[in-house]
C-alpha cells in the first residue's frame, strides 16, 4: 500500500511541475540573438502578466503594408525594478523596439530595450549578454 501512495504522489508532483513550467520556455529555443531587429510603431494590446509580459505593436514597412508584432519583455516584478510600470504602455502610443527575431520566422521579437514616452527602458531579455553565465 506505501508503494502505491509513494508512486501516486511521485506522479501527481510530477504532473504538477509538467503543469507549472508550460507557459515558460528558453530565449535560445525560440529566438536568434545573431538576427536583431530595431521595430517602431504603434501599441495595440498589452498582457501584463507571468511569465512574461508582451505587447502588440503594428509597424508599417516601407511598402506600406501594416504587421502586428508580438513583442516579448521580462516578467512583471523584474520590469518594475528596471523602472517599468504598466501605465507606460498606451493603447494608440508610439514605441521604438530593439532585440532578436523569432527563429521561426513569424512577427515575433524578443525585446532588449523600448523607447517608450520619449524613455529608453531595459527590457530584461534573457537573450541580453549581460545576462548570460560568464
Amino acid at each position: 500500500m506505501k508503494q502505491v501512495l509513494l508512486g501516486f504522489a511521485a506522479a501527481t508532483l510530477g504532473l504538477f511541475s509538467m503543469t507549472a513550467t508550460a507557459g515558460h520556455h528558453s530565449f535560445a529555443a525560440e529566438y536568434d540573438r545573431a538576427k536583431q531587429i530595431t521595430l517602431t510603431g504603434t501599441v495595440t494590446k498589452v498582457e501584463w502578466m507571468n511569465p512574461h509580459v508582451y505587447f502588440y505593436m503594428d509597424v508599417k514597412d516601407d511598402s506600406g503594408k501594416v504587421t502586428n508584432w508580438a513583442v516579448e519583455l521580462s516578467n512583471p516584478a523584474g520590469l518594475y525594478r528596471r523602472g517599468w510600470r504598466k501605465e507606460q504602455l498606451k493603447i494608440g502610443e508610439p514605441s521604438t523596439v530593439s532585440g532578436s527575431l523569432a527563429k521561426n520566422g513569424t512577427a515575433r521579437v524578443n525585446a532588449s530595450t523600448v523607447i517608450v514616452e520619449g524613455k529608453r527602458l531595459f527590457a530584461g531579455s534573457s537573450g541580453d549578454e549581460e545576462n548570460q553565465p560568464k
